[in-house]
């Protein structure tokens, strides 16, 4: 390590990975978005296929657990820097 880097506290690190987990959730979001869109298309839509449509929801599905995951993950470090704060 050179003198000029700076070397984060884990309330500094909490903070950055909780803003990757955010930027990743909008992502995320965004696919989930485009996944329910294919989804209408197979299953009450123009392209009408069920096995598609099954494919699609189940997809989606993972997805959505996915967000749910993510959405925790963000809390827990959330609370974790709160905690940090305090304590300092």
């Amino acid at each position: 390590m050179s003198d000029t880097e700076t070397v984060k506290t884990k309330t500094d690190y909490l903070r950055d990975v909780t803003s990757q987990l955010k930027e990743m959730r909008h992502y995320a979001q965004t696919n989930t978005e485009t996944l329910s869109a294919h989804w209408l298309a197979f299953d009450a839509g123009e392209y009408k296929d069920t096995e598609y449509a099954g494919r699609f929801d189940t997809l989606l599905n993972k997805q959505g657990k996915l967000l749910d995951d993510i959405d925790e993950a963000i809390q827990d470090l959330e609370i974790a820097i709160n905690h940090a704060e305090q304590e300092s």
